[in-house]
């Protein structure tokens, strides 16, 4: 329900309950006032009745003074008896009896009274009825009864009081409900305006609750799919930011590569030859010299890879595929770091099944991800170590999953994520290209890589390859020619 019919809904409640109670207040009092004025005609007719009786009667009574100690609380103050001399003969109060009144000035009917009667109060005002006695064709005379209607008058005074009090019950309920409402609808507000900050500030996590139908709910909807756009436009900047980067890599590597290799190449045949005419002269020194003679080629060695890993991680892949058996590829993986190995007191076991069918590659790119492997597993082994290569077919998706074991120092929880993204890296000497590079690859390949490792228990790196990069069976390719030969030309070009 919108916000705005919520509002008029709420003032037509509140008007309708307010019309209610006063039309319902109104019946009362006017059901008070009606049989309030009834029995007061019916009073000021008995006291009617009686003066005219005592008017015509020759005996004195004392009923006027009984009955006007009844008929004090419906109004009437004083009953009068008139004669047609304006003496008054009879009345309710002893002290008035003999008293004259002018009959010029008597006023027929009701009318306000010029005197206060009886000892009653002056804040009181008080009405005289003046009825002329008429029997026959002679009048004997004038009945005055002087009224008070402070009844009727209290009557609606309290309906007044009522009717003002229900009205100030009802709108003070309003204002409750309306300062109950606004802070209902307040509180939400001030919640998408803090959320709004928040995403101004930067913060794309914000996620603004549509707890209402009406237009809060339909902002916070809409503030939702503002900050998904923003979300989506924050990674696109992202990517193009890494395509940006990439393709200055790319120049970078391409310059590297002209401008470092020819000299590294040139130093490492320079050892060679200066290893092959000195030590002929200096055998005494022959040691020491091979020595500085392969740390000097390890140093450049390492240059080159590194330049091999800008070059590689900036330019595009175009992957040469090949049948190739995996023993044999880690076999050339092995014999290129087998020095390294040697030389840190590490070695590799191979955990491969001999009937693991050959893979259809690029091995190249492939041998250069056994390398990074094997290279990441010496790194997180200082004092030696066993690094496990393992593989296996899933029986079940016919995936081929490669893995590479070590026992080294681990990786830290938090690092987990970042290992594959580039340039990162948790060594001082590293440039992080090494992993990026070998998830480039193994994605090129149509893989994917899990990485399972925990703090001081080594690490576990799982390249799986689709059933499609494992390469038919010889026997089957020999098989399918045979029988295309056997088919004649025209069914193996339909093939």
């Amino acid at each position: 329900m919108k916000l705005n019919t919520k509002l008029v809904m709420i003032m037509l409640t509140m008007l309708v309950v307010a019309t209610l109670i006063l039309f319902v207040l109104n019946q009362f009092s006017q059901n008070d006032l009606v049989q309030e004025i009834q029995e007061s005609s019916t009073v000021v007719s008995k006291a009617i009745q009686l003066s005219v009786e005592d008017l015509t009667s020759e005996e004195e009574s004392t009923r006027l003074s009984e009955y006007l100690s009844q008929a004090k609380n419906k109004g009437v103050n004083e009953i009068n008896i008139i004669n047609n001399e304006g003496e008054i003969i009879n009345s309710s109060d002893p002290a008035q009896v003999g008293k004259k009144r002018e009959i010029k000035k008597l006023e027929k009917g009701l009318k306000a009274s010029r005197r206060g009667g009886g000892g009653s109060s002056s804040s009181l005002k008080h009405y005289d009825l003046v009825v002329p006695v008429i029997v026959g064709d002679e009048q004997l005379g004038y009945v005055q009864i002087n009224l008070l209607l402070d009844n009727i008058r209290d009557i609606q005074h309290a309906n007044f009081v009522r009717r003002l009090s229900a009205t100030v019950l009802v709108f003070m309920g309003g204002m409750i409900l309306i300062i109950f409402l606004a802070r209902r609808y307040t509180s939400p507000i001030h919640r998408l305006a803090t959320g709004v900050n928040n995403v101004s500030a930067g913060d794309l996590s914000v996620t603004f609750e549509a707890e209402s139908g009406d237009e809060i709910g339909e902002l916070a909807e809409n503030l939702n799919e503002m900050v998904k756009k923003l979300k989506e436009k924050e990674q696109l900047e992202k990517r193009l930011y890494e395509a940006e980067h990439l393709s200055k890599v790319g120049q970078l590597a391409a310059g590297i590569a002209h401008e470092i290799r020819n000299p590294l190449n040139y130093i490492s045949l320079a050892i060679d030859h200066l290893k092959s005419e000195l030590l002929p002269t200096c055998p005494e020194k022959g040691g020491e010299l091979v020595a500085i003679a392969d740390n000097i080629k390890e140093e450049v060695r390492k240059a080159n890879y590194m330049v091999l890993n800008f070059m590689n991680y900036g330019r595009p892949l175009k992957l040469k595929l090949q049948r190739v058996s995996y023993p044999d590829l880690a076999d050339k993986a092995i014999h290129i770091m087998q020095d390294r190995l040697t030389e840190r007191n590490m070695q590799v076991v191979r955990e491969i099944p001999e009937d693991l069918p050959a893979m259809q590659i690029d091995p190249e790119l492939m041998r250069n991800c056994l390398c990074n492997f094997i290279s990441n597993s010496m790194q997180a082994m200082t004092d030696g170590g066993t690094i496990t290569l393992g593989a296996s077919v899933d029986p079940e998706t016919g995936e081929c999953r490669l893995s590479f074991s070590d026992n080294g120092v681990g990786i830290e929880e938090q690092d987990l994520e970042k290992v594959f993204q580039p340039y990162f890296t948790t060594r001082e000497a590293g440039i992080g290209l090494g992993l990026a590079i070998t998830e480039r690859i193994v994605k090129e390949h149509g893989g994917r890589i899990t990485v399972q490792s925990r703090k001081g228990e080594g690490t576990t790196f799982t390249v799986i390859l689709p059933a499609g990069a494992l390469a038919p069976a010889r026997s089957e390719q020999h098989g399918r020619q045979a029988s295309l030969a056997a088919a004649g030309p025209n069914q193996a070009a339909e093939n």
